[in-house]
Protein backbone atom coordinates (compact mmCIF):
# COMPACT_ATOMS: atom_id res chain seq x y z
CA UNK A 1 0.00 0.00 0.00
CA UNK A 2 2.82 2.08 1.05
CA UNK A 3 4.74 1.63 -2.11
CA UNK A 4 1.53 2.20 -4.32
CA UNK A 5 0.49 5.41 -2.48
CA UNK A 6 4.21 6.71 -3.12
CA UNK A 7 3.60 5.76 -6.71
CA UNK A 8 0.51 7.13 -7.76
CA UNK A 9 1.76 10.65 -5.54
CA UNK A 10 4.91 10.71 -7.81
CA UNK A 11 2.71 10.16 -10.86
CA UNK A 12 0.31 12.52 -9.79
CA UNK A 13 3.24 15.48 -9.14
CA UNK A 14 4.78 14.14 -12.57
CA UNK A 15 1.32 14.95 -14.58
CA UNK A 16 1.43 18.39 -13.00
CA UNK A 17 4.57 19.44 -13.49
CA UNK A 18 4.11 18.35 -17.13
CA UNK A 19 0.67 20.05 -17.50
CA UNK A 20 2.45 23.39 -16.05
CA UNK A 21 5.97 22.90 -18.62
CA UNK A 22 3.30 21.91 -21.44
CA UNK A 23 2.79 25.64 -21.99
CA UNK A 24 6.17 26.97 -22.35
CA UNK A 25 7.13 24.15 -24.36
CA UNK A 26 4.54 24.71 -26.47
CA UNK A 27 6.29 28.88 -26.54
CA UNK A 28 8.96 27.41 -27.86
CA UNK A 29 8.65 25.12 -30.46
CA UNK A 30 5.87 27.31 -31.77
CA UNK A 31 7.27 31.11 -31.32
CA UNK A 32 4.47 33.88 -32.41
CA UNK A 33 5.01 35.51 -35.76
CA UNK A 34 7.35 38.55 -35.59
CA UNK A 35 5.30 41.33 -36.50
CA UNK A 36 4.59 42.03 -40.09
CA UNK A 37 7.50 44.40 -42.05
CA UNK A 38 6.24 47.84 -43.39
CA UNK A 39 5.65 48.69 -46.56
CA UNK A 40 8.82 49.70 -48.88
CA UNK A 41 8.71 52.85 -49.63
CA UNK A 42 8.71 54.79 -52.64
CA UNK A 43 12.64 55.70 -54.22
CA UNK A 44 12.88 59.16 -54.03
CA UNK A 45 13.21 61.30 -57.03
CA UNK A 46 16.22 61.22 -58.91
CA UNK A 47 17.41 64.59 -59.03
CA UNK A 48 18.83 66.88 -62.34
CA UNK A 49 20.11 70.17 -61.01
CA UNK A 50 19.67 73.39 -63.29
CA UNK A 51 21.72 76.82 -63.22
CA UNK A 52 20.61 79.77 -64.48
CA UNK A 53 22.77 82.48 -64.85
CA UNK A 54 21.19 85.85 -66.31
CA UNK A 55 22.09 89.46 -66.43
CA UNK A 56 19.75 92.21 -65.38
CA UNK A 57 19.68 95.95 -64.46
CA UNK A 58 17.22 98.40 -64.84
CA UNK A 59 16.97 100.33 -67.98
CA UNK A 60 15.28 103.18 -69.67
CA UNK A 61 12.77 102.59 -72.58
CA UNK A 62 11.12 105.21 -74.70
CA UNK A 63 7.76 104.02 -73.38
CA UNK A 64 7.52 102.67 -69.69
CA UNK A 65 5.85 99.96 -71.50
CA UNK A 66 8.89 98.41 -72.95
CA UNK A 67 10.78 99.02 -69.78
CA UNK A 68 11.48 95.09 -68.65
CA UNK A 69 9.87 93.93 -65.57
CA UNK A 70 12.94 93.01 -63.02
CA UNK A 71 12.05 88.96 -63.33
CA UNK A 72 11.71 89.11 -67.34
CA UNK A 73 12.96 85.54 -67.78
CA UNK A 74 13.51 84.34 -64.34
CA UNK A 75 9.82 84.07 -64.22
CA UNK A 76 9.72 81.87 -67.49
CA UNK A 77 12.29 79.80 -65.51
CA UNK A 78 9.95 79.26 -63.00
CA UNK A 79 7.45 78.03 -64.37
CA UNK A 80 9.37 76.07 -67.11
CA UNK A 81 10.68 74.11 -63.75
CA UNK A 82 6.90 74.32 -62.57
CA UNK A 83 5.85 72.35 -66.09
CA UNK A 84 8.93 70.12 -65.24
CA UNK A 85 8.06 68.50 -61.96
CA UNK A 86 4.52 67.96 -62.52
CA UNK A 87 5.66 65.20 -65.29
CA UNK A 88 8.51 64.43 -62.96
CA UNK A 89 6.03 63.38 -60.37
CA UNK A 90 5.20 60.38 -62.77
CA UNK A 91 8.73 59.73 -64.03
CA UNK A 92 10.50 59.75 -60.60
CA UNK A 93 12.39 62.86 -61.79
CA UNK A 94 12.94 66.20 -59.94
CA UNK A 95 14.11 69.28 -61.55
CA UNK A 96 15.45 72.12 -59.28
CA UNK A 97 17.18 75.56 -60.45
CA UNK A 98 19.92 77.70 -59.11
CA UNK A 99 19.53 81.21 -60.07
CA UNK A 100 22.17 83.89 -60.09
CA UNK A 101 21.56 87.34 -60.89
CA UNK A 102 24.40 89.55 -62.32
CA UNK A 103 24.98 93.54 -63.33
CA UNK A 104 25.59 93.72 -67.40
CA UNK A 105 30.14 93.24 -67.14
CA UNK A 106 30.26 91.69 -63.58
CA UNK A 107 32.23 88.89 -63.68
CA UNK A 108 30.77 85.65 -64.46
CA UNK A 109 33.63 83.60 -63.14
CA UNK A 110 32.48 82.92 -59.53
CA UNK A 111 28.71 81.94 -60.12
CA UNK A 112 29.82 79.44 -62.74
CA UNK A 113 32.76 78.22 -60.36
CA UNK A 114 29.98 77.44 -58.08
CA UNK A 115 27.37 75.73 -60.08
CA UNK A 116 29.67 73.39 -61.40
CA UNK A 117 31.01 73.16 -57.87
CA UNK A 118 27.21 71.84 -56.79
CA UNK A 119 27.28 69.59 -59.62
CA UNK A 120 24.94 71.36 -62.00
CA UNK A 121 25.58 70.12 -65.49
CA UNK A 122 23.07 72.20 -67.00
CA UNK A 123 23.34 76.05 -67.39
CA UNK A 124 20.52 78.21 -69.22
CA UNK A 125 22.03 81.55 -69.52
CA UNK A 126 20.73 84.99 -70.31
CA UNK A 127 23.47 86.98 -70.80
CA UNK A 128 25.71 89.32 -73.58
CA UNK A 129 27.47 87.45 -76.37
CA UNK A 130 30.78 87.83 -74.78
CA UNK A 131 29.90 86.48 -72.15
CA UNK A 132 27.98 83.71 -73.13
CA UNK A 133 30.91 82.43 -74.78
CA UNK A 134 32.84 82.73 -71.82
CA UNK A 135 30.21 79.86 -69.45
CA UNK A 136 30.02 77.57 -73.22
CA UNK A 137 33.86 77.50 -73.01
CA UNK A 138 34.79 77.64 -69.37
CA UNK A 139 32.33 74.66 -68.38
CA UNK A 140 33.23 72.38 -71.58
CA UNK A 141 35.97 70.73 -69.56
CA UNK A 142 33.61 69.56 -67.31
CA UNK A 143 30.96 68.18 -70.01
CA UNK A 144 28.11 70.84 -69.07
CA UNK A 145 25.82 72.16 -71.48
CA UNK A 146 25.12 75.48 -72.10
CA UNK A 147 21.71 76.43 -73.42
CA UNK A 148 21.45 80.26 -74.34
CA UNK A 149 18.59 81.71 -74.04
CA UNK A 150 19.28 85.07 -74.58
CA UNK A 151 21.68 86.40 -76.85
CA UNK A 152 20.50 87.14 -80.33
CA UNK A 153 23.62 86.96 -81.91
CA UNK A 154 24.39 85.30 -85.35
CA UNK A 155 27.78 85.07 -84.40
CA UNK A 156 27.66 82.60 -81.77
CA UNK A 157 25.55 79.87 -84.10
CA UNK A 158 28.23 80.54 -86.71
CA UNK A 159 32.29 81.61 -86.44
CA UNK A 160 32.13 81.45 -82.58
CA UNK A 161 29.67 78.26 -82.38
CA UNK A 162 30.39 75.25 -79.66
CA UNK A 163 29.50 71.79 -79.39
CA UNK A 164 28.49 72.44 -76.05
CA UNK A 165 26.32 75.20 -76.68
CA UNK A 166 22.82 75.44 -77.86
CA UNK A 167 20.30 78.35 -78.66
CA UNK A 168 16.68 78.27 -77.81
CA UNK A 169 16.80 82.18 -78.00
CA UNK A 170 16.05 83.46 -82.65
CA UNK A 171 18.83 84.99 -83.97
CA UNK A 172 18.85 88.67 -85.42
CA UNK A 173 18.73 87.09 -89.01
CA UNK A 174 15.86 84.45 -88.29
CA UNK A 175 13.92 87.66 -86.95
CA UNK A 176 14.79 89.79 -89.97
CA UNK A 177 13.65 86.88 -92.42
CA UNK A 178 10.64 86.66 -90.59
CA UNK A 179 9.79 90.42 -91.06
CA UNK A 180 10.86 90.29 -94.27
CA UNK A 181 8.70 87.80 -95.61
CA UNK A 182 5.69 88.89 -94.49
CA UNK A 183 6.31 92.57 -96.24
CA UNK A 184 7.19 90.47 -99.64
CA UNK A 185 3.74 88.54 -99.05
CA UNK A 186 2.29 91.79 -98.56
CA UNK A 187 4.04 92.54 -101.80
CA UNK A 188 5.41 96.02 -100.28
CA UNK A 189 8.91 95.75 -101.53
CA UNK A 190 10.43 98.98 -101.09
CA UNK A 191 11.35 100.07 -97.98
CA UNK A 192 13.87 102.77 -96.20
CA UNK A 193 16.49 101.58 -93.35
CA UNK A 194 16.43 103.96 -90.12
CA UNK A 195 19.50 102.54 -87.71
CA UNK A 196 20.42 103.64 -84.45
CA UNK A 197 24.05 104.18 -84.07
CA UNK A 198 25.14 101.05 -81.42
CA UNK A 199 26.83 98.24 -82.19
CA UNK A 200 23.94 96.27 -81.45
CA UNK A 201 21.59 98.83 -83.76
CA UNK A 202 24.38 98.13 -86.40
CA UNK A 203 23.56 94.35 -86.33
CA UNK A 204 20.17 94.18 -86.86
CA UNK A 205 20.07 96.63 -89.23
CA UNK A 206 22.57 94.47 -91.34
CA UNK A 207 20.32 91.32 -90.56
CA UNK A 208 17.95 93.21 -92.29
CA UNK A 209 19.85 94.67 -95.58
CA UNK A 210 20.52 90.54 -95.86
CA UNK A 211 17.33 89.67 -95.54
CA UNK A 212 16.14 92.30 -98.41
CA UNK A 213 18.78 90.53 -100.32
CA UNK A 214 17.74 86.99 -99.94
CA UNK A 215 14.09 87.65 -100.53
CA UNK A 216 14.28 90.16 -103.24
CA UNK A 217 13.46 93.61 -101.33
CA UNK A 218 14.61 96.83 -102.25
CA UNK A 219 16.58 99.04 -99.82
CA UNK A 220 15.99 102.52 -101.67
CA UNK A 221 17.71 104.55 -98.74
CA UNK A 222 19.25 104.32 -95.09
CA UNK A 223 19.72 106.70 -92.82
CA UNK A 224 21.35 106.74 -89.21
CA UNK A 225 19.87 108.58 -86.09
CA UNK A 226 22.88 109.61 -83.94
CA UNK A 227 22.50 109.02 -80.07
CA UNK A 228 23.50 112.42 -78.88
CA UNK A 229 22.31 111.67 -75.29
CA UNK A 230 20.45 113.79 -73.23
CA UNK A 231 17.45 113.28 -71.23
CA UNK A 232 14.80 110.81 -71.96
CA UNK A 233 12.08 112.11 -69.97
CA UNK A 234 11.34 115.65 -69.99
CA UNK A 235 8.55 118.14 -70.09
CA UNK A 236 8.79 119.42 -73.40
CA UNK A 237 9.86 115.90 -74.92
CA UNK A 238 6.84 115.21 -77.06
CA UNK A 239 6.67 118.96 -78.89
CA UNK A 240 10.41 118.54 -79.77
CA UNK A 241 10.23 114.95 -81.18
CA UNK A 242 6.80 115.95 -82.81
CA UNK A 243 9.33 118.92 -85.05
CA UNK A 244 12.11 116.62 -85.44
CA UNK A 245 11.62 113.76 -86.44
CA UNK A 246 9.40 114.29 -89.26
CA UNK A 247 12.01 116.94 -90.58
CA UNK A 248 14.87 114.05 -89.90
CA UNK A 249 12.24 111.77 -91.88
CA UNK A 250 12.26 114.60 -95.58
CA UNK A 251 13.25 113.70 -98.61
CA UNK A 252 13.19 109.92 -99.07
CA UNK A 253 12.46 108.28 -102.20
CA UNK A 254 9.04 106.73 -102.58
CA UNK A 255 9.10 103.89 -100.16
CA UNK A 256 6.64 101.43 -98.93
CA UNK A 257 7.79 101.21 -95.45
CA UNK A 258 9.88 102.26 -92.47
CA UNK A 259 12.13 99.92 -91.11
CA UNK A 260 13.77 100.67 -88.11
CA UNK A 261 17.05 99.09 -86.67
CA UNK A 262 16.63 100.24 -82.89
CA UNK A 263 17.81 97.95 -80.24
CA UNK A 264 19.02 100.26 -77.71
CA UNK A 265 15.92 102.10 -77.39
CA UNK A 266 16.97 105.76 -78.21
CA UNK A 267 14.43 106.74 -81.24
CA UNK A 268 12.33 103.37 -82.78
CA UNK A 269 9.33 104.51 -81.06
CA UNK A 270 9.63 107.91 -82.05
CA UNK A 271 8.87 107.03 -85.90
CA UNK A 272 5.14 105.90 -86.17
CA UNK A 273 2.96 108.67 -86.46
CA UNK A 274 5.99 110.89 -87.22
CA UNK A 275 7.06 109.87 -90.60
CA UNK A 276 6.97 112.45 -93.61
CA UNK A 277 4.82 110.91 -95.35
CA UNK A 278 1.99 108.36 -94.35
CA UNK A 279 3.99 104.88 -94.28
CA UNK A 280 3.86 101.49 -92.02
CA UNK A 281 6.72 101.07 -89.60
CA UNK A 282 8.63 97.67 -88.75
CA UNK A 283 11.53 96.57 -87.28
CA UNK A 284 12.33 97.86 -83.51
CA UNK A 285 9.08 99.75 -83.91
CA UNK A 286 5.58 98.82 -85.29
CA UNK A 287 5.62 95.67 -86.39
CA UNK A 288 8.12 93.65 -84.37
CA UNK A 289 9.42 90.01 -84.93
CA UNK A 290 9.75 88.19 -81.85
CA UNK A 291 10.08 84.77 -80.13
CA UNK A 292 6.58 85.21 -78.19
CA UNK A 293 3.79 87.87 -77.79
CA UNK A 294 2.24 88.83 -74.72
CA UNK A 295 -0.97 88.88 -76.60
CA UNK A 296 -0.33 85.12 -78.54
CA UNK A 297 -2.98 82.39 -77.62
CA UNK A 298 -3.07 80.06 -80.86
CA UNK A 299 -1.41 76.44 -80.86
CA UNK A 300 -2.65 76.61 -76.93
CA UNK A 301 -0.91 79.24 -75.73
CA UNK A 302 -4.02 80.35 -73.92
CA UNK A 303 -2.52 77.02 -71.76
CA UNK A 304 0.80 78.76 -71.35
CA UNK A 305 -0.45 82.34 -70.77
CA UNK A 306 -2.48 81.43 -68.51
CA UNK A 307 -0.59 79.18 -65.86
CA UNK A 308 2.17 82.23 -66.51
CA UNK A 309 -0.02 84.70 -65.84
CA UNK A 310 -0.92 83.20 -62.21
CA UNK A 311 2.18 82.42 -61.67
CA UNK A 312 4.03 85.59 -62.09
CA UNK A 313 1.25 88.46 -62.63
CA UNK A 314 2.13 89.43 -66.19
CA UNK A 315 1.78 88.44 -69.23
CA UNK A 316 4.73 85.96 -71.10
CA UNK A 317 7.13 88.04 -73.00
CA UNK A 318 9.79 86.93 -75.60
CA UNK A 319 12.76 85.97 -72.92
CA UNK A 320 10.48 84.12 -70.52
CA UNK A 321 9.82 82.03 -73.41
CA UNK A 322 12.87 81.76 -74.57
CA UNK A 323 14.22 80.43 -70.92
CA UNK A 324 10.79 78.27 -70.35
CA UNK A 325 11.85 76.60 -73.98
CA UNK A 326 15.23 75.93 -72.67
CA UNK A 327 14.44 74.24 -69.27
CA UNK A 328 11.43 72.81 -70.96
CA UNK A 329 13.75 71.20 -73.76
CA UNK A 330 15.54 69.71 -70.73
CA UNK A 331 12.35 68.16 -69.27
CA UNK A 332 11.35 66.70 -72.10
CA UNK A 333 14.52 64.78 -72.98
CA UNK A 334 14.48 63.83 -69.16
CA UNK A 335 11.10 62.43 -69.58
CA UNK A 336 11.20 60.87 -73.13
CA UNK A 337 14.48 59.30 -71.93
CA UNK A 338 13.17 57.84 -68.61
CA UNK A 339 17.04 59.02 -67.25
CA UNK A 340 19.02 61.51 -65.28
CA UNK A 341 22.06 60.58 -67.07
CA UNK A 342 23.33 63.51 -68.83
CA UNK A 343 25.13 61.68 -71.42
CA UNK A 344 21.91 59.96 -72.45
CA UNK A 345 19.73 63.37 -72.07
CA UNK A 346 22.73 65.60 -74.06
CA UNK A 347 22.77 62.09 -76.92
CA UNK A 348 18.81 62.63 -77.21
CA UNK A 349 18.63 66.11 -77.71
CA UNK A 350 21.13 66.20 -80.21
CA UNK A 351 19.56 63.30 -81.97
CA UNK A 352 16.79 62.94 -85.04
CA UNK A 353 14.22 61.98 -82.67
CA UNK A 354 14.27 65.23 -80.31
CA UNK A 355 11.51 67.42 -80.66
CA UNK A 356 9.90 69.71 -78.13
CA UNK A 357 5.99 71.69 -77.76
CA UNK A 358 5.85 75.33 -77.71
CA UNK A 359 2.98 76.76 -78.29
CA UNK A 360 4.15 77.44 -82.14
CA UNK A 361 1.85 75.24 -84.24
CA UNK A 362 4.46 72.91 -84.80
CA UNK A 363 7.16 70.92 -82.65
CA UNK A 364 10.61 72.30 -82.78
CA UNK A 365 14.28 70.61 -83.48
CA UNK A 366 17.21 71.85 -83.42
CA UNK A 367 19.66 72.19 -86.33
CA UNK A 368 22.46 70.03 -86.25
CA UNK A 369 25.06 72.19 -87.77
CA UNK A 370 24.59 74.88 -85.08
CA UNK A 371 22.00 73.58 -82.45
CA UNK A 372 19.38 76.30 -83.24
CA UNK A 373 16.24 76.00 -82.54
CA UNK A 374 13.59 76.10 -85.33
CA UNK A 375 10.88 77.80 -84.51
CA UNK A 376 8.59 80.59 -85.90
CA UNK A 377 8.89 84.11 -86.18
CA UNK A 378 5.78 85.65 -84.17
CA UNK A 379 4.96 89.31 -85.82
CA UNK A 380 3.20 91.87 -83.54
CA UNK A 381 2.43 95.71 -83.01
CA UNK A 382 1.98 96.52 -79.17
CA UNK A 383 -1.63 95.18 -78.67
CA UNK A 384 -2.04 91.96 -80.58
CA UNK A 385 -0.59 89.28 -83.01
CA UNK A 386 -0.66 89.94 -86.64
CA UNK A 387 1.06 86.79 -88.44
CA UNK A 388 3.45 84.19 -88.15
CA UNK A 389 6.32 83.05 -90.15
CA UNK A 390 7.60 81.38 -92.29
CA UNK A 391 4.65 82.66 -94.55
CA UNK A 392 2.90 81.17 -97.19
CA UNK A 393 4.95 80.39 -100.67
CA UNK A 394 8.45 80.38 -99.03
CA UNK A 395 9.57 76.57 -99.92
CA UNK A 396 12.51 74.36 -98.48
CA UNK A 397 13.18 71.09 -99.51
CA UNK A 398 14.03 70.09 -95.93
CA UNK A 399 11.55 72.23 -93.31
CA UNK A 400 10.28 75.85 -93.92
CA UNK A 401 11.48 76.25 -90.82
CA UNK A 402 15.16 76.61 -92.94
CA UNK A 403 14.19 79.52 -94.09
CA UNK A 404 14.78 81.98 -91.34
CA UNK A 405 17.57 82.46 -90.65
CA UNK A 406 21.24 80.85 -91.75
CA UNK A 407 20.91 78.05 -93.66
CA UNK A 408 22.94 74.75 -93.70
CA UNK A 409 25.02 75.55 -96.92
CA UNK A 410 25.89 78.89 -95.89
CA UNK A 411 26.77 78.26 -92.33
CA UNK A 412 30.55 79.00 -91.00
CA UNK A 413 29.89 76.70 -87.75
CA UNK A 414 32.53 74.09 -87.41
CA UNK A 415 32.41 72.05 -83.94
Amino acid sequence: MRDSTICAGGLAAVLALGLLAAPAAAQTATPAPAPAAPAATAAAPATIKIGFLRSYEPTLALSVLDEPPEDIGLAGANVAIADNNTTGKFTGQNFTLETVTLKPGEDITPALDKMIADGIHYVVTDLSAADTLKVADAVAPSGALVLNAGALDDSLREENCRANMLHTAPTRSMLADGLVQYLMWKQWRNWVLISGSHDNDKLFADALKNAAKKFGGTIVEERVFEDKGGARNTDSGQALVQRQIPVFMQGLPEHDVVLVADESEVFGSYIPWRTWVPRPVAGSAGLRPSSWHPASEQWGGAQIQNRFEKASGRRMQSKDMQVWTAIRVLGEAASRTSSVDPAKIDTFIKGPDFTVAAFKGQRLTFRDWNWQLRQPVILGDQTSVVSASPQEGFLHQNSELDTLGVDKPETKCQF
